[in-house]
């Protein structure tokens, strides 16, 4: 990759990708790219000095990018094989490397913390990078969120060749990386559009496993359906929450809005450290950060001052907007798995009040295989509105929406809604916890349900 000066990247709004983006504009490259929907993100690369177009047309890429020899591309799986800019890279012999590829290239280079799991690794890789790079040993971390502590998804050290990545399955990416240290959070079926079976998404995973360096380690959620295939050397261990194994939390305390536990580790306690995002799915998230953390060096304080310092990633538990009314909150869960661990974590915060979640279903494969899991997990809310599903890279699948989760959702008081339709159906509404769930493009809404709150208490207020 040394021989390139410039990098055009196909998909520049994606999370991932414009972390990396940004990674090779700090080396002193050129960089600029395609991205089909303007967002916040697209505007921030904007203003750091990176070209974003909003049309796939050929002549929209800069004369300098249209240099084989000097310019290498960059895509997501999420552009399609008749975008336009890919047809014309393909056509004039560009060199061409998938997302996963070129993370693959810097694992190779250093020492590669991946973080895999079909939810959980953003999470997990944000607590991890946030850790290490408080702390003497420091890190660089390419992060699938906007850190909250650090407002990027990109981390620097020149005095670290450490490098946090989280490990995506979605189309095998993850296979195209060279791990020095690994963590499995967990292993649910999932993007079954690609492994077609359980069986083969598990399997994914535990050739994922054989891909970790000798003398590296592995770290597994306790009780995960997955056989590891490690190579000669490299370390077992498990973690948990409270189910014990080589890493876990003990003592756990949920008291006045805060939450402490004790850290165990194969020799060492920990005692009494306090979670910075007091919400009890991290535990077990911040337990997995913690070991890799403390197998690389991070000392006994450095741990506790990381940990209670850890602010949150950007659409992971965010609180919104609290009054004496409602308390709003925006979360990114979009597999079944995550809404119920989601709901259930927001039920044991606010056990004396309503739930009422919006949720948008993200993908139509997802829909179809997971139907009904997705509403038994959304029949743990007290009140649901259904948004239509986000398509996001996928045509629509005939005799797939919305009903075929909100048919089966045993709560009573549930409603299907358009987006458009949201404000207006909210207006009549009276929720105590507010909750917006979804991959897609739900994250746009927040700000106006955000403000139509305000209003309303204004309203109030001036009766």
């Amino acid at each position: 990759m040394d021989k390139y000066i410039r990098y055009y990247f196909l998909g520049i709004g994606g999370i991932g990708m414009s972390a990396l983006a940004r990674y090779f504009k700090t080396r002193g490259c050129d960089v600029a790219g395609y991205d089909r929907t303007q967002t916040k993100l697209t505007e921030d690369l904007k203003s750091e000095g990176i070209d974003v177009f909003y049309t796939d047309a050929p002549n929209e890429i800069p004369p300098k990018f249209r240099k084989a020899e000097t310019t290498m591309v960059v895509r997501t799986p999420a552009i399609p094989e008749d975008n336009l800019q890919l047809q014309y890279f393909l056509e004039n012999n560009f060199k061409i490397l998938k997302r996963a590829e070129v993370l693959g290239n810097i694992t190779r280079q250093s020492k590669g913390i991946c973080i895999a799991g079909t939810h959980g690794k953003t999470t997990t890789s944000t607590i991890c990078a946030h850790l290490l790079y408080q702390s003497k040993v420091m890190c660089n971390a390419f992060l699938g969120g906007i850190s909250n502590n650090y407002n990027t998804n990109l981390l620097l050290s020149n005095e670290s060749n450490l490098v946090v990545i989280e490990a995506d399955e979605y189309d095998r990416s993850f296979h195209q990386l060279s791990p020095y240290m690994a963590v499995i959070t967990s292993a649910d079926p999932d993007h079954l559009d690609i492994y077609k079976t359980p069986e083969a998404f598990r399997e994914s995973f535990e050739h994922f496993t054989s891909l970790i360096k000798p003398g590296g380690a592995l770290i597994m959620r306790k009780g995960i359906d997955v056989k590891p295939n490690l190579a000669k050397g490299v370390k077992l261990y498990t973690y948990s929450m409270d189910e014990g194994g080589d890493f876990c939390a003990e003592n756990i305390k949920i008291l006045k809005g805060e939450i402490h536990f004790d850290f165990v580790t194969p020799t060492e306690r920990i005692a009494d450290v306090r979670l910075g995002v007091p919400v009890k799915i991290n535990i077990e998230n911040s337990v997995a950060a913690m070991a890799i953390a403390w197998l690389n060096g991070v000392s006994s304080e450095e741990l506790r001052v990381g940990i209670s310092s850890y602010s949150g990633v950007y659409r992971r538990f965010n609180l919104v907007y609290k009054s004496d009314k409602v308390i709003f909150m925006d979360d990114y869960a979009h597999h079944p798995s995550e809404l119920k661990a989601s709901i259930q974590s927001i039920r044991e915060l606010y056990s004396d009040k309503k739930i009422t979640g919006i949720f948008q279903p993200h993908l139509y494969s997802r829909t179809k295989d997971f139907a009904a899991d997705f509403a038994e997990a959304l029949s743990l809310l007290d009140e649901l509105i259904l948004l239509d599903i986000y398509p996001a890279r996928e045509l629509p699948i005939e005799g797939v929406d919305s009903n075929l989760i909100f048919k089966d959702v045993t709560i009573e008081n549930k409603t299907m809604c358009t987006k458009e339709n949201l404000l207006s159906l909210l207006r009549n509404k009276h929720p105590e916890v507010l909750v917006t769930f979804g991959a897609g493009d739900i994250d746009k809404l927040v700000p106006l349900i955000k403000n139509q709150l305000k209003e309303m208490k204004s309203e109030k207020i001036n009766e």
